[in-house]
């Protein structure tokens, strides 16, 4: 975390989270940080679909179309979390922590992220073992070591 505290700061960006399965966790983790308002702009708990198409502008056709738990909707979540704050910089998370909602296209587990750096957009997938604790717990380990190597490029 402080690596990600320290290469915002050099850049005098900001980041804005946007978390469902999450809940908030990575928001959490970032303020733990003393000084993090320095680097730190807001995080948004999106757990709901309504939420993700009010406060995101993530577009109901496309959770309706992909489901919450999506590459579009991860990207869309990271994009619109930037639209919506003064940050630079945004992750978003979006999966199924168990211990039920799993399918056999996304079973418990399935977690798809998305990360915008100044305007760029990247997400990814990934399956994590465990009850609903170590789901929501590799989840915030991925979404900010992730970061970290955005950020380092």
């Amino acid at each position: 975390m402080p690596c990600i505290a320290g290469r915002l700061l050099a850049r005098g960006w900001m980041l804005a989270t946007a978390e469902s399965c999450t809940g908030g966790m990575i928001a959490a983790a970032c303020t733990d940080l003393a000084g993090s308002s320095q680097w730190f702009e807001r995080g948004l708990v999106t757990y709901s679909n309504a939420a993700k198409t009010e406060l995101l502008d993530v577009p109901a056709a496309l959770i309706a179309q992909h489901g919450a738990v999506s590459e579009p909707v991860a990207r869309a979540m990271a994009e619109g979390a930037l639209a919506h704050s003064h940050a630079q910089v945004a992750v978003a998370v979006t999966g199924v922590a168990g211990p039920t909602g799993g399918s056999a296209d996304k079973p418990v587990g399935t977690v798809w992220f998305g990360w915008s750096v100044q305007g760029h957009t990247t997400s990814e997938r990934q399956q994590f073992p465990g009850d609903r604790a170590a789901v929501r717990a590799a989840t915030l380990r991925h979404a900010l070591q992730r970061l970290a190597q955005l950020l380092q490029a």
